[in-house]
Parts: structure tokens; sequence; C-alpha cells
């Protein structure tokens, strides 16, 4: 019987961090999945990062994981989201060749150190005293671990739908594990069931590109990771199209005929990425919705429609494309699908992923009721940190609201649960001013987690990294004159006196690039972080704020609750959050943090009207008598 550390079941985006992040840490650990040849596979969209997800690919990136530089490796076009607003909620997001990606998650996998890779079914869980001791495969093989995480994807039970067809999967040409789903339910674990899906594939020889208009990619330098060398790759533009009335006339002649409808799929989709036939029905006044065309790779003509999820039959998904411009004669070379699977409530889970119920089995990615390849490579990373610190006797490194999107989501699902697939958001951030995804570099490896868990480039760019900041905090402090500035044209009083960089950058209309001829070329080594350091800069009164703010709730953990404390009457606090906390009735306000489903944000509004309580109940009367 073979012995390892940490067992991880899945090669899915999860399942390849936690792996690589365990065996980074130092812990002998296997990755057993279904297909060895297809990890790291894009099972959906071919694309990586977005609106909050950005966030999440660039925090994995910083703690040594794969996504950031496998997404740059394979990236066909660049596109920052979100342009328009404040940095703090911009998305990179990359449009990645599918076997170019692959590829390359692949040899870094191969390459980890510690890592050995073991092809074949995970059929089912070794327990040994109400605990986690390893697994056994289909072919009889035991494999023994005191840790074992599962990155099961959508495989657990899964079952596919398209139309009146039906037929068990993870994804279309691939096995379900529907032997461990029966011994988890067996354990009485709370479970559920979700539903994700996927569009249908067109042939990009059938669309006519010259009728529809081009999304090109971004013309700039930015990558995912820092790592990388650049952009590698011939880069290749998106085309925009929409569904017309004709389209919306298809869909609602044939919803009987969707599962989703016919009563087939009773589980809940992504609400922020819902299927056609939900838009639609959800969405009758729209006389259109917006779909990009975005190509899977250089080597190959298959286009993803982004935007066209459904699990209709073959032959209205045929007829629902031509309807759209430039696709009358477009050609379906794989039809989309919807996937029903089981999922566990997350709230049965620790904060580092492990499930109460049974010690040394961690749970990562769609299994905790997730969507999307960030995400789940965030649980991974988390899963594999924690499992590998626990089988060796370390600690992980410490993320939290304040210094991760990582955390924010850990925190959202093991406190809140889900009753719809989780996406991360950047709105789901309260502290999202200090949480760019342009100063990851520096907030992320801050922590020391280079130190547990990154490799010795990682650690020498964090150094130098560090010593660049130093040289250009004096740069920052460096006095101009406003009458130097007014002169050459920018929008400040003559009579502002004379202030720092820093303080300048303060002021509407005054960017970094406009102080360039008083800065020389000092901040040329690393552009990036000078645009950085201008945010903070930029934000620091806000900041401050959110700092102080931070501090006094940590500070007033102690504040006590009293048992009849009238939650109700708390401003911000939902209906579902007094509930509990009016059931556990917690002393404290620590106590009542670690009560599931109060939300960080809830708290501070807690603390906000316990004091002002406490302040009354002080001025009274009766208390001075």
């Amino acid at each position: 019987m073979q012995e390892f550390d940490v067992l991880v079941v899945g090669g899915g985006h999860a399942g390849v961090e936690a792996a690589c992040g365990a065996a980074r840490m130092g812990a002998r650990t296997a990755l057993v999945s279904f297909d060895l040849d297809a990890i790291g596979a894009m099972s959906c969209n071919p694309a990586i990062g977005g609106l909050g997800k950005g966030h999440l690919v660039r925090e994995v990136d910083a703690l040594d994981g794969i996504l950031g530089r496998a997404a740059d490796a394979g990236a066909i076009h660049y596109r920052m989201l979100n342009r328009s607003k404040g940095s703090a909620v911009w998305g990179p997001r990359v449009q990645a060749d599918r076997h170019r990606f692959k590829a390359h998650v692949q040899r870094m996998v191969r390459a980890q150190d510690n890592l050995t890779l073991i092809g074949g079914e995970a059929a089912g869980l070794i327990l040994e005293a109400d605990r986690a001791a390893g697994l056994e495969l289909g072919d009889g093989t035991r494999l023994r671990a005191p840790r074992v995480i599962l990155c099961t994807g959508t495989f657990l039970g899964g079952v596919l739908f398209r139309g009146e067809e039906r037929f068990e999967g993870g994804r279309v040409g691939e096995s379900a594990a529907t032997r461990m789903a029966h011994q988890l339910r067996d354990a009485r674990l709370p479970m559920a069931r979700l539903k994700t899906g996927t569009p249908p594939r067109l042939d990009g020889r059938t669309i006519d590109w010259a009728a529809l208009p081009e999304q090109p990619s971004d013309g700039e330098s930015w990558t995912m990771s820092p790592l990388s060398s650049g952009r590698v790759n011939p880069q290749v533009f998106c085309a925009i199209t929409r569904t017309t009335l004709a389209s919306h006339d298809i869909v609602r002649e044939n919803l009987h005929r969707s599962p989703l409808f016919s009563g087939a799929i009773d589980a809940a989709g992504p609400r922020y990425c819902p299927s056609i036939e939900d838009k639609i029905h959800r969405f009758g006044d729209r006389n259109g919705h917006q779909v990009f065309l975005e190509p899977e790779g250089l080597d190959t003509h298959l286009v993803y429609p982004n935007g066209i999820s459904t699990s209709l039959p073959v032959d209205v998904q045929r007829d629902m494309v031509r309807s759209m411009p430039g696709l009358a004669s477009v050609e379906i070379v794989e039809p989309g699908y919807a996937v029903e699977y089981d999922h566990i409530d997350p709230r049965a889970l620790t904060a580092d992923l492990q499930l109460r119920a049974i010690p040394g089995l961690y749970c990562a990615g769609q299994i905790n009721g997730t969507t999307g390849y960030e995400e789940a490579a965030a649980q991974g990373l988390v899963a594999g940190l924690a499992a590998a610190a626990a089988a060796l006797g370390g600690a992980p490194p410490k993320l939290d609201r304040a210094n991760s999107y990582i955390a924010v989501m850990v925190d959202d699902l093991t406190l809140q649960g889900v009753s719809e697939p989780y996406r991360m958001l950047t709105s789901r951030a309260e502290y999202r001013l200090r949480l760019r995804a342009n100063n990851v570099s520096s907030r992320v490896p801050g922590l020391g987690s280079v130190a547990v868990c990154g490799g010795v480039v990682r650690r020498h760019g964090y150094e130098r990294r560090e010593r660049r900041r130093a040289r250009f905090a004096e740069v920052f402090q460096s006095e101009l004159p406003a009458m130097d500035l007014a002169d050459a044209g920018l929008k400040v009083r003559r009579d502002a006196g004379v202030k720092s960089v820093e303080g300048w950058l303060r002021h509407d209309g005054v960017a970094l690039k406009s102080l360039s001829p008083w800065l020389g070329d000092e901040l040329t080594d690393d552009p990036s972080l000078a645009e950085e350091m201008a945010e903070d800069a930029a934000y620091a009164p806000y900041l401050a704020r959110q700092d102080a703010e931070l501090q006094d709730l940590r500070a007033s953990e102690a504040l006590g609750l009293a048992p009849d404390f009238p939650y109700s009457s708390v401003p911000g606090l939902s209906n579902e959050m007094v509930e509990r906390l009016t059931a556990a009735a917690p002393s404290t306000l620590a106590a009542a943090g670690r009560v599931a489903g109060v939300t960080p944000a809830g708290l501070a509004a807690l603390l906000v009207h316990a004091r002002r309580l406490e302040r009354a109940d002080r001025a009274s009367p009766q208390s001075a008598a």
C-alpha cells in the first residue's frame, strides 16, 4: 500500500492547485484523476479572469500557483474589463488557446517535486475512527494518507442533459464519480444538487466575420503573472453578435423541450451566467442579448459563443444560432448541454475547507457550490496549503477579508453557504480599495506566504520589488512647488504651496504621468509598481479610514452582548442574520462573528449599534443613579 501525506482527487483547476500547493510545502502528495491526459483541461469557456475573478487569478499566482502563468502561456486575447471605473474594480481577463493552456499546466504539474500522478477512479474514501485515512481506487488499489482533498468538479454524481437526452458524466465524454457520491451521501453529509451549462461550439469557418463588429486584444503589455516573459502568442480578435426576436421566438416555442423547464432539472443554476432559456424567460422585454464569439485556439476552427449556454435539443440550438447576425450558415461542432451535480453545503466546512464531520477530509471547487476556474483554483490552493501544513505540523499563509479576495470567498462560503453556484464579484469585498488586481504582488507575498509556499524565483522577484519600492518611496516624498506645476499647465492653484509627489497625486487631474518631467527616469525600472504606489497615494485617505475601522473592529471583539440584545433593531442585518444571532445568543462580538451566516459587514453594523446602546445606557438617569 502506497503512503502519502496528502491525496488529491481530481485533475481540474482546484485539484492542480491543491496538489502542487501541498507539494511545494514539502508534503508527499499524490494527484488521482480519471484521465491524466485531461489534467488542466478547460471544460467550459476558454477564458481566465474577469471581474472579481481576475483578482483571484493574481492572488493564486502570488502564492506561486499555476493558473496565472498557464493563462499567459495560452493567451491569445487580453482585455482589461471595467476600465471606465476605478482600478479597484478592474478585471484582467485573457482568452486562452485550450491546447497551449492545458499543455503548460501539465508541464508544471509533471515538473513539481514531491508530486506523484496516479490515473484511475477514486472509488471511495478510507475512514478510520471517523477520520480520513486514504482512498480506494476502482481497481482495488489502496492509498493511505492522513489528509485527503476532494476536487471533483461537476463529476460527483454528474448527469448531463441535452433536450430529451440524459447521460452520466462530469462533462461530455468523461465518466461521473458515482460511487464516491453514494459514499458521501451515506455519510449523511449536508448535500444538494446544482446546475451549470455550456453553449454549443461553432465552426469558425462558417461564421460571416466581416458582418460583425470586432473586439481586439488590448494593445498593452500587462500579463496575468509577473513571472511571465510577456505576451508570447499571436493575438486574435473576438467578434460580437446578438440574439434576435426570431431567436427568442425559437427558444420560447421549445421551452417545453428544455430540461430546465420540463422538470428534469430542478437544481439552481448560476444567477450571473444564466442559460439562454433563463434569459429569455426572465427578461421577456429584451429584444436581444449580446453574444461574444471567442476563438478557442490558434490551431482550431472552434469558436465559443459566450452568452448562450443551453440545454435545448440539438435541432433547436441549430435554429437558434442561425437566427443571429453573422451566423446564418453556421455549423455546430459540439452542441451545448447542462450538467447537474452533487455539492456539499460549504457551511459544513471549517475556514481551511476541512469537513467538520470527517477530520482530514477537505473539499475544494465546485463540490463546495462554486462556479468558475478561478474560484476552484483559489479553493484548491487554500485546501492544499492547509492540508500540507496540518500533515507536516506547519502553518499556511494567513489570509483574511482585509488582505485577499480568496479569504472573502472562503468566508462567504463557510459562513453563508450557497443557494446557487457562487461567483466571485468585486462587490463582495468590503475592503476592495486595498484589494486591487494590480497590487496583489505587494499585498499577498507580504504575508510571509512566499517563504511558506513559494519558489526561489518568486521569492527573489518579491525581494527585488521591495527594494524598488523603498527607492520609489523616496521619490514620492520629494517636494514640488505648485507654481511649477501650474506653469506646466497642470490644473492646480498657483498659491497651493509646496507638496510631496504623494500629496499632489491626491488632487483631481494630477496623475503620475503628468508629474514625469520632475521625476526623471527613476520610476521606469518598474512602471507597474510606480502606478500601484500612485494609486495608493490617491486612495490614502480612504485606506486610512478603512485601517481605523479594521483596528476598531479587531479591538472590540471582547465587547459584551446581552442575552436579549435587540438584533432586529440593527440596521444592515439581514433577516437571516437576525434569526441566527437571536437563536445563538452570543455573549461577545467575537462569538457573534463565529455564528454561521454573519458577515464582517454585519458584524461592523452590530458593533456600531452595540456601542450606541452602551453610550445610551451610560447616559441614562437610572444608570447615573
